[in-house]
């Protein structure tokens, strides 16, 4: 059977960009079990209350939920197990690097799968306070709103 190609999203975290500024973005793969990948494959995984930590120059991931497998025996993994993430020695040097300064911490943005590989989009991110969350929302109501008064008057309405 032919390797799968391009890249297939299973799940993502909408409420990271909410949350959290991110300063930069980083692909890394993931140390799963055969039941995990098939969960995964099923479209089943929860990224809320994850974050990635840095342990004896790795890093891992914390809190990512994948459920058992449905059709999985004895050999089902444990739902919210820690995980190692691969990433290239620079990489794993830069990040953290970046998350000695304070207020900066490791989020995970998406699970997907690229050409038939578990991956994870990780983001270096900074906390956003509520008034900063306010201002967001603000200039996202504003652009929607330029963006319905540009429409009605393409279409000759006003």
């Amino acid at each position: 059977m032919p390797r799968e190609q391009g890249r297939k999203l299973v799940a993502s975290n909408r409420k990271a960009y909410h949350d959290y500024a991110i300063i930069d973005t980083y692909e890394a793969g993931m140390v799963l079990t055969g039941t995990e990948v098939k969960s995964l494959r099923a479209g089943r995984a929860s990224l809320v209350d994850a974050f990635g930590h840095e342990n004896d120059g790795e890093i891992f991931l914390h809190g990512l939920h994948i459920p058992e497998y449905t059709q999985g025996t004895w050999t089902n993994h444990e739902p919210r197990r820690v995980r190692k993430l691969l990433l290239k020695r620079d990489e794993i040097h830069k990040v953290m690097g970046k998350l000695r300064d304070d207020g900066i911490t490791l989020v995970p943005l998406s699970i997907y799968f690229q050409n038939g590989y578990a991956k994870v989009e990780l983001g270096v991110a900074k906390g956003k306070k509520s008034y900063d969350k306010r201002q967001d929302m603000a200039e996202r109501d504003a652009k929607r709103e330029i963006n319905r008064a540009v429409g009605r008057r393409a279409k000759g309405m006003g």
